[in-house]
């Protein structure tokens, strides 16, 4: 399996393009070797409860804000649903952002999965009525399954190849 050959540098840099969290990453390449990928998923998923919540904090620093220029090849893909959305829906999503931040002190995360701005933005509408302790909970799922699209392309080398990481 390709995330057990690499180099430990590599290997690091493969798992930030998946995820922006240190302690996410260290507890991922304590794990190494995997038998295979469910065990990576496996891993990914359970390391995942186990951060803290600044360790979220740091990966959700590595996320745009959903309808805004993504900065890398994984969130423009993943947001690609939103590229085509009216000007209004846009307008819409972006002051839903910035309310959504006042209420919870973070970005807006969410698995857009190339999904369309406005499902995007009912779903913000709808994350809105959460408590914070909900919303931190929904907010590790919706990682989760960031985190795991993310591992399975960067596994089948298609990661690696957006984000420029050598094969």
């Amino acid at each position: 399996m390709r995330l057990n050959e690499m180099d430990d540098d590599e290997a690091r840099a493969a798992l930030r393009s998946c995820c922006a969290s240190t302690a996410w990453i260290e507890r991922m390449m304590l794990a190494r070797p995997f038998g295979d990928v469910p065990a990576v998923l496996d891993a990914a998923d359970r390391t995942l409860t186990e951060i803290s919540e600044d360790d979220l904090d740091e990966a959700l620093a590595g996320h745009p804000r959903i309808g805004d220029r993504p900065d890398n090849a994984s969130s423009a893909r993943e947001q690609s649903g939103v590229a085509g959305s009216s000007a209004s829906v846009l307008a819409e999503l972006r002051d839903a952002n910035v309310a959504y931040e006042a209420r919870f002190g973070h970005v807006y995360l969410v698995f857009a999965n190339g999904r369309p701005a406005d499902e995007l933005l009912a779903i913000l509408r709808t994350r809105m009525t959460n408590d914070a302790s909900t919303e931190r909970r929904v907010l590790r799922a919706e990682l989760a399954k960031i985190n795991r699209a993310r591992l399975l392309r960067m596994l089948s080398g298609e990661h690696a190849a957006d984000e420029g990481i050598s094969r």
